[in-house]
């Protein structure tokens, strides 16, 4: 007899989403309290050492500093600051696009941009999909690996472990210490924003590449958007066999065996290899 585990991962799910609320909003809160009260009493100091301004000149003044910010121009600097739509920034952009990343801090300003945005998009995630799947086949013998890891321990541990290892080191543990490096972040900001790119969740509050005060190679973000696609594709292997391992889990939880079977039609059951799943990342 199968329980059905399905109403039980509806409510897990829930319950994650609402423990995420609770935490979050017991972390973050204050500090943004905190932060728009510090606000508040800076704009009231520059009011009180500029006295030829008021606060509604200042008030439109901040306006235009958040459009500027919205349409992708950094206050910070002179005008002489790097494009945005070099050919390097504008090959980062398409990555974002087609990974479905988008951070926000760019986006097409134009009208003719924002049609061909939304074209490119619909023909370049399906691509991209295509593409991370034939990057993929590549592990298919590791995810094989993986997906039997439960039933049969013990050799498979050791593709586990080089698995993970090689994967973590390439994609999560050695391009903080380089982006460190070249922006200026703490190793922990720069493991922030590795894991947040590659799981495609892409808030935008780190991004390469942006400081005005910084020079950078001409190729930096272009070898930055290539990083990405190679560790899109690794995450998304991983979490592919963590929903699985997952859903296993819940399987063997709440999935009793029938014992109206017979021992041989168990031993049959037993002896017939499992077919692999194909996988696509997402």
């Amino acid at each position: 007899q199968q329980i059905s585990w399905t109403p039980l991962l509806v409510v897990g799910y829930l319950f994650y989403l609402l423990l995420g609320a609770m935490v979050f909003q017991l972390l973050e809160k204050q500090a943004e309290t905190h932060f728009r009260d510090q606000f508040q009493l800076e704009k009231l100091k520059f009011l009180q050492n500029y006295t030829c301004l008021d606060r509604k000149a200042l008030e439109q003044f901040v306006q235009v500093l958040m459009e500027a910010w919205e349409k992708g121009v950094n206050p910070e600097g002179n005008s002489t600051n790097p494009s945005n739509w070099d050919f390097s920034n504008s090959f980062f952009f398409a990555g974002t696009v087609v990974t479905t990343i988008g951070y926000g801090n760019l986006s097409p300003s134009t009208v003719a941009g924002q049609i061909f945005c939304v074209f490119y998009a619909l023909f370049g995630v399906p691509l991209n999909l295509a593409f991370l799947n034939q990057l993929g086949k590549g592990l298919n013998a590791h995810l094989i690996t993986l997906e039997r890891w439960v039933q049969k321990p013990g050799r498979a541990q050791v593709h586990l472990v080089i698995f993970l290892t090689t994967g973590t080191l390439l994609f999560l543990l050695f391009p903080p210490l380089v982006f460190s490096y070249v922006e200026g972040w703490s190793y922990g900001e720069g493991f922030y924003f590795t894991f947040i790119t590659l799981s495609t969740i892409g808030f935008g509050d780190y991004v390469v590449g942006t400081n005005p005060n910084k020079h950078y190679i001409p190729v930096y973000r272009s070898l930055t958007a290539i990083w990405i696609v190679f560790g899109l594709a690794w995450l998304a292997l991983v979490f592919n066999v963590g929903a699985d391992l997952m859903e296993k889990f819940l399987q063997l939880k709440w999935h009793k065996p029938d014992l109206s079977l017979s021992e041989g039609a168990m031993t049959k059951l037993e002896d017939e290899p499992e077919q692999p799943r194909n996988h696509i990342p997402s």
